[in-house]
């Protein structure tokens, strides 16, 4: 059942146990009554009249509107109580005279408008009050309604599960950084004694899925302290005035269970730089929790224990503010990891992984530069996942592999049938990129060749694992790289004298390499070691803008030395697939047959053929 419809059900629930909330209390109120007067039989008012003349009344009492009286029995101990409404015309003189020729004891009821009004409406009205409080409280969203100024952030304590630096890997820099946030939360006095102050607030900061609110819980698991996990965008609301009011009921919260630590996730949502005041584009409700989480910062004393950690990915647009000494003053960096640091985090993940003797995560690890610790996390998940789907009770290098390629290409699409022809072409076309994979000297080793189609447009793959994190690149290396763009099409022009759509992409991303070696990198003998363009964008933006630094005669010129690089890399792709053509026909044929070919069997098979690699005549 779907939102709406369990809170509709709740609704007409809540409907339901107010009518019943009604019929309890009257039959409560008729019970009260007959507790605390008795069980008088109803009577018409002659019966009394003629009671009193026969002498049977022992006692009668008047009301406002009826009367009572008792009849004694046979039996003295057995009495009736009567009850009958009084005539308003009649003169009460004459009856109570009879009463008194009869010596029947009577008397009358004193009415007390408080305790009827008390009890017949005050307890009533107060008792619904409190039951309508409670079911308002059951209805979906009713707490969050009712607790507008309340913080929502998560308190994790010693009770809750522990996590350590232990449980952090790939990120020493920053962990070492944080160590020193424990020592003060565990040994203040240390401190205090030679007069310095830790920050008041630590920002990490990186890309996501790095492991920046791991460090914070980790910190917090090795202080021993209370830990309070808030989102920036749990601050923020359409009502003006709730997010400060939460700011502030979180430091109340926090100073109460100092020392402890404060943790912000993605900051960013209420830390923006504020508008200016000609800006026609303003957030009051962002801003007021801005200046709210300002003043907090700046008015409690560092030496309580309580210090606040926040983390995000765009540091770039943070307000200056914020980022002063006094509060966020330092920032650590969670990059992602290097080689060593992805190895490490896969040894994390799979603690509890059981994998085969064959696996090797150095390997793994080398073949995903560019993974953070969640997508190396979800890698083992997703290899787990693959062993059980197999039918094995271990985690082989092979479900690791194809875990790889899962995350990285897609599902494979066998659904996607290729004729004969165009699986041919694939084929050699990828075979065109592992031939200058192998035989060129400064090309990253061939892991794996594919022709099974996987993701939305990838008909085939050359995978190519680095054997390190590499930082800078020489001018042979840009060239090597742009080759073996170049060395799927160069193939099929060599086996089919002609070129299909298939190599747009490797053009698209060599005529970029080209261009940025000639306007950024001034790897060009023309135009000279000039940077004719610069690349603006923000912080760990993939995608930027490019500033022009020349006009349209170097424009003109940047486009024909773009084009004679490019010419001069694929006619070298062009010699190295004409010479070797035969073997790169051969290696298709078994590539067709098994579909995958792995890197070492294609050195095997340039070894039997007495196919020289790397070569280093051209």
């Amino acid at each position: 059942m779907d939102k709406h419809g369990k809170q509709k059900r709740e609704y007409k629930r809540q409907i339901w146990y107010t009518i019943a909330y009604f019929v309890f209390w009257l039959a409560l109120l008729s019970l009260l009554n007959v507790w605390l007067l008795g069980r008088p039989q109803p009577a018409p008012f002659s019966q009394f009249l003629e009671d009193v003349d026969a002498g049977k009344v022992t006692s009668a009492t008047f009301g406002e509107r009826n009367v009572l009286w008792v009849v004694a029995g046979e039996d003295e101990n057995a009495v009736q109580t009567f009850e009958a409404q009084r005539i308003p015309e009649m003169d009460d003189s004459e009856i109570l005279t009879l009463l008194q020729e009869k010596g029947v004891e009577f008397s009358g009821i004193q009415p007390n408008p408080l305790l009827s009004t008390l009890f017949n409406w005050l307890v009533p009205l107060g008792l619904l009050a409190l039951f309508w409080a409670w079911s308002v409280n059951r209805l979906p969203g009713a707490s969050q309604a009712l607790s507008f100024g309340r913080s929502r952030a998560k308190i994790w304590d010693e009770s809750s599960e522990q996590v350590t630096f232990d449980d952090v890997a790939g990120v020493d820099e920053a962990v070492a950084e944080l160590r020193e946030v424990v020592e003060f939360l565990t040994q203040p006095e240390r401190y205090a004694k030679i007069g310095a102050h830790i920050p008041k607030g630590v920002l990490l900061v990186g890309p996501p899925g790095t492991g920046k609110t791991l460090l914070a819980k980790a910190t917090a698991g090795e202080a021993g302290a209370p830990f309070f996990s808030i989102s920036g965008a749990d601050f923020v609301e359409m009502f003006v005035g709730v997010g400060a009011a939460r700011v502030r009921d979180l430091f109340k919260q926090a100073r109460e269970k100092a020392p402890c630590i404060i943790f912000i996730d993605e900051i960013d949502a209420i830390g923006r730089s504020r508008t200016g005041a000609r800006s026609p584009v303003s957030n009051e409700e962002r801003e007021q929790t801005l200046n709210q989480l300002l003043v907090e910062m700046d008015g409690f004393d560092s030496s309580v224990g309580v210090i606040i950690m926040a983390a995000t990915n765009r540091p770039d647009v943070l307000d200056k503010a914020l980022l002063r000494p006094g509060r966020f003053d330092r920032q650590v960096v969670v990059d992602k990891p290097d080689l060593q640091g992805r190895e490490a985090i896969l040894r994390v993940h799979t603690r509890n992984v059981k994998l085969a003797d064959d696996v090797d995560l150095h390997v793994v690890a080398a073949r995903t530069p560019g993974f953070a610790g969640a997508e190396l996390a979800n890698l083992v998940n997703e290899a787990a996942l693959l062993a059980v789907r197999n039918g094995r009770e271990v985690v082989t290098m092979q479900d690791l592999d194809e875990a790889i390629d899962r995350v990285m290409m897609g599902l494979e699409r066998k659904s996607r049938a290729l004729n004969r022809k165009e699986r041919e072409i694939v084929a050699h076309h990828e075979m065109g990129h592992a031939f200058m994979g192998v035989l060129l000297p400064h090309a990253d080793p061939v892991h794996k060749i594919s022709i099974v189609p996987r993701g939305t447009a990838a008909l085939g793959v050359t995978v190519q694992a680095p054997l390190e994190d590499r930082y800078l690149l020489t001018e042979a290396e840009l060239r090597d790289r742009m080759t073996v763009l170049l060395g799927g099409r160069a193939a099929e022009e060599v086996v089919y004298g002609q070129v299909s759509t298939g190599p747009a992409d490797d053009l698209q991303r060599a005529t970029e390499l080209a261009r940025r070696m000639v306007t950024q990198f001034g790897m060009n003998e023309k135009l000279g070691p000039v940077a004719l363009e610069e690349m603006q964008q923000g912080y760990l933006d993939n995608e930027g803008f490019v500033q022009r630094r020349y006009g349209e005669k170097t424009a003109a010129e940047i486009d024909a030395e773009v084009q004679r690089l490019l010419n001069s890399i694929y006619d070298r792709a062009l010699t190295l697939i004409r010479r070797h053509e035969d073997v790169l026909k051969q290696a298709a044929q078994r590539l067709l047959e098994e579909e995958v070919m792995e890197g070492d069997e294609l050195i095997r098979i340039l070894d039997e053929a007495g196919v020289e690699h790397p070569v280093t005549d051209i």
